[in-house]
């Protein structure tokens, strides 16, 4: 039995080209945010080739996912369609395809300070490399848009449609000029998130009108001296340290996480720096007191010195007590009320910072 024979809710609006116009984002008046030279190269990339490449491994196949990646512009077109060919489609087990390979769609105020979801752009169940799909925003009038690209997925074309003749102009810009930067691990690139706006930093962006750049790389966020040399030399307004995940053991988090807080700090004396232990702290609770303990020591340490900006999460207490078995996936990855309260924390630290 197909259910979309029954429930007419399960099936995609259908994206018929008579009367539609597609336009290259890469091209005026689209503005291209969390990317690198997203208008002067394909495949789109989080990193420099150069960077990218000599990491790890990992890294050298993550980069070219576009988690964080997000195109503003306006238009009073009744509907909004996007066409995607996709260089790499990533399709899990624990995770939505909405999330792994889709994309989404948020109405923003004119100030920026509103921030509301529209629709998701639906990828087809079978495997492809390309795809089109639609979503209807209302009637015809002039409104902002943010379109949010896929967590864990390649894009090496991306192209919106609007109705013949309607408006196209520029979106809002961001409340800051300078990105937050988030480093870490796969709940940094968005698993297990439904769709790409669910992912904590996306919730945070909408709620404060930030700009961000997204380097969590799923399995492979160690912080090794190339990938911190190159975020350290980025002009950025915070930075978020949330690699617990991925480093390999207590002693290695400790020494690397000291080694990151230190030549970050070396470059960026004054911004606010975040450090957020493992949120998934049920799992097995004498690790991740460890592995806190790891990081309270550089945070610590930086206090004693006289660091007036520097902030902790406590992952353990993020996913608080009336919820707290249904905030993940497969007890790892949060899923949409885990990323949520996720932002909240995250949320909270910056604000607390910004008016520090």
């Amino acid at each position: 039995m197909d259910i979309k024979n029954i429930d007419k809710n399960f099936i995609p609006v259908e994206v018929d080209s008579e009367g539609i116009e597609f336009f290259d984002v890469r091209n005026e008046p689209f503005s291209i945010y969390g990317l690198y030279d997203a208008k002067g190269s394909l495949p789109f990339k989080r990193l420099p080739d150069e960077i990218g490449e000599d990491v790890n491994e990992g890294v050298k196949r993550l980069y070219l996912h576009t988690a964080g990646g997000r195109v503003r512009f306006s238009t009073d077109s009744p509907y909004i369609a996007i066409s995607v060919k996709l260089h790499v489609s990533s399709r899990f087990a624990h995770m939505s395809f909405c999330g792994s390979m889709g994309l989404d769609l948020y109405m923003d105020s004119d100030d920026g300070h509103e921030h509301i979801y529209k629709g998701v752009f639906l990828p087809p169940v079978a495997p492809c490399d390309s795809y089109r799909a639609k979503v209807i925003v209302g009637d015809k009038q002039k409104r902002n848009y943010t379109l949010n690209l896929p967590s864990y997925s390649g894009v090496t074309e991306l192209l919106v449609g609007v109705e013949a003749g309607a408006s196209l102009s520029y979106g809002v810009g961001y409340e800051n000029t300078l990105p937050v930067i988030y480093y870490g691990s796969s709940i940094t690139q968005g698993a297990c998130a439904s769709r790409p706006g669910n992912s904590y930093q996306n919730i945070v962006s909408g709620r404060m009108n930030l700009d961000y750049l997204n380097f969590g790389f799923s399995g492979n966020g160690r912080a090794e001296d190339t990938i911190v040399d190159y975020m350290a030399s980025l002009d950025m307004c915070a930075f978020v340290s949330d690699y617990d995940h991925n480093a390999p053991n207590a002693a290695y988090l400790e020494v690397t996480n000291r080694n990151m807080y230190k030549k970050i700090r070396e470059k960026h004396p004054d911004i606010p720096y975040i450090m957020i232990s493992k949120p998934d702290f049920d799992k097995d609770k004498a690790d991740a007191r460890k592995r806190r303990e790891a990081i309270l020591k550089a945070y610590n340490e930086g206090k004693a010195q006289g660091d007036k900006n520097l902030y902790f999460i406590d992952g353990e207490a993020i996913f608080g007590t009336l919820y707290r078995e249904a905030c993940t996936v497969d007890g790892v990855h949060p899923n949409d009320l885990g990323f949520a309260l996720m932002a909240d924390a995250v949320e909270k630290a910056l604000k607390l910072a910004f008016k520090a």
